[in-house]
């Protein structure tokens, strides 16, 4: 997207990090540290959607991403606070996903994909933020890119 083409230059103004295991009961505490390191700093509706979008990228990543890695293998999670957007992202271990081109195989499912279980997580994600990406890294670790408007915000 146009509007975060310059996150090289924009200044970090916090940062948080938090690694938990594989486990789909880990949820609770990402839920937790994010209500805490973000309490004061976003809008109760800002905060409750990306809740729901980490709560979605977190669960894919436990049953997709991570279906067939031990449950000590580590999902770490990152808030970036800029002056303008908030960043999140989640690293895994999973092998290679091509987002953009699953979001656009869903578009042409004509809207059925709200109705299979496992597609919606992703639509879901797509709409609650503004900016949507998963990027494969060196060492075999991806990291999944979601990124918030929150001006006037901090």
């Amino acid at each position: 997207m146009v509007l975060f083409k310059q996150t090289q230059r924009a200044k970090l103004l916090k940062q948080f990090h938090l690694e938990v295991k594989t486990e789909l009961e880990a949820i609770v505490e990402i839920l937790n540290w994010f209500e805490q390191t973000t309490n004061f700093l976003l809008s109760d509706k800002c905060r409750w959607q990306c809740k729901l979008a980490i709560t979605e990228a977190f669960t894919n990543t436990v049953l997709y991403a991570h279906h067939d890695l031990p449950a000590t293998t580590p999902i770490v999670l990152e808030i970036n606070f800029f002056a303008n957007f908030l960043e999140i992202r989640l690293y895994d271990h999973g092998g290679p996903f091509d987002i953009q081109t699953k979001l656009r195989s869903m578009r042409k499912d004509n809207g059925s994909s709200l109705e299979r279980e496992g597609d919606r997580g992703l639509l879901f994600m797509k709409e609650l933020t503004d900016d949507l990406h998963y990027l494969r890294l060196s060492g075999g670790y991806n990291c999944l890119v979601m990124r918030k408007l929150i001006q006037d915000q901090l």
